[in-house]
């Protein structure tokens, strides 16, 4: 029986963010998923890791014939994703990892697991991690040709103008990005050798309430909402990125307007604050304020109504009232379905 020839955990490889692509030649392009991060492993005893090393599969029992698919000591760098609408949906995928069975099982039945893969990392017992991308990339296509669903392959490009469609064209079905990697570079275990090339918007947002810094004298972040057609200030982020200079004048600022009402008492949507076993405990208490100071922010992607990830600040908008932030300005993801860029 083949082994893998490394042993686990292995920490996958990661991808700084750029706003721009590189120009080739020499670099080539994949659809960034928005899914978790694994590591697969083939074999009698199959593994279905994360980024962090943590078994998933327990979560997932309905990958474990896909996993059964590979021939041992073969070794799959991929992402697990959950599709609903032929969009890949990020918070169906979160509830997956649950502690009571039946509840895995039934969502298992539900929402059932997909596995992108990406690049392969050992084939039979063959190392591949020193082999350049491009005939790792070939060996990856030649062992797809065995593969069933749930398995799919993801699409590259050496096109940089393809690559700029699939920018575009690819959001729609989940995609928050593309990566870059070199053609010729090995496979560099929790290095950021490869690039990310992600969306990035503006908008314009009412600041809602803040979250003290766990230091105590400053701020630690500040929560975002934005208006609905029905008038309503709907919850949809928050942003944290201060010197520690603001940080300390905005709390001063805030302070100044603190209410006892969440968000001063406007009719409130989605509550920020609450607890899941995502929190890990975290003290998620905030101090909500009069909704008048707006805040312009660039985010990365929108996931159900709200940004994926925490924002960026760009400048302070004393120019806008807090009743112009409205839904209408935020851009909607479209463009092709899941089905249709994984062929």
């Amino acid at each position: 029986m083949t082994a893998a020839p490394f042993s686990h955990p292995l920490k996958p490889m990661k991808a700084r963010v750029r706003e721009t692509p590189p120009e080739p030649p020499g670099w080539v392009y994949e659809p960034k998923w928005d899914g978790f991060r694994v590591i697969v492993w083939g074999g009698p005893n199959p593994r279905l890791d994360s980024r962090n090393g943590k078994p998933l599969l327990r979560y997932f029992p309905e990958l474990g014939p896909a996993l059964d698919q590979l021939s041992a000591g073969t070794v799959v760098d991929g992402e697990v994703v959950v599709v609903v609408d032929d969009v890949t949906d990020f918070d169906a995928l979160q509830l997956r990892i649950h502690p009571a069975a039946s509840r895995v099982a039934l969502l298992a039945d539900e929402t059932p697991a997909e596995l992108v893969a990406f690049d392969l990392l050992a084939d039979g017992g063959e190392d591949l991690r020193g082999v350049p991308y491009g005939e790792r990339r070939r060996r990856l296509e030649t062992l797809f040709a065995g593969l069933l669903y749930p398995w799919h392959l993801t699409p590259v490009t050496d096109n940089l103008a393809e690559a700029t469609r699939w920018f575009s064209e690819y959001e729609g079905a989940g995609c928050d990005g593309i990566i870059c990697k070199q053609v010729d570079g090995i496979y560099q275990e929790d290095k950021r050798e490869w690039i990310k090339w992600k969306h990035r918007r503006d908008a314009d947002c009412v600041v809602g309430g803040y979250r003290v810094h766990k230091d105590g004298d400053k701020i630690g972040s500040i929560l975002l909402g934005i208006y609905n057609d029905d008038g309503e200030l709907h919850f949809i982020g928050h942003c944290s990125g201060f010197s520690d200079q603001d940080r300390v004048a905005i709390l001063a600022q805030l302070e100044q307007i603190r209410s006892d009402d969440s968000f001063g008492g406007a009719d409130y949507v989605r509550v920020p604050g609450q607890g899941s076993r995502w929190s890990a405990g975290k003290d998620l208490s905030w101090i909500p304020v009069e909704p008048g100071v707006v805040v312009q922010v660039s985010y990365d992607q929108l996931e159900n109504g709200r940004f994926r990830h925490a924002t960026r600040f760009e400048r302070w908008r004393s120019d806008k009232s807090a009743e112009e932030c409205r839904m209408d300005q935020l851009v909607r993801p479209e463009g092709v379905g899941f089905g249709e860029v994984v062929g």
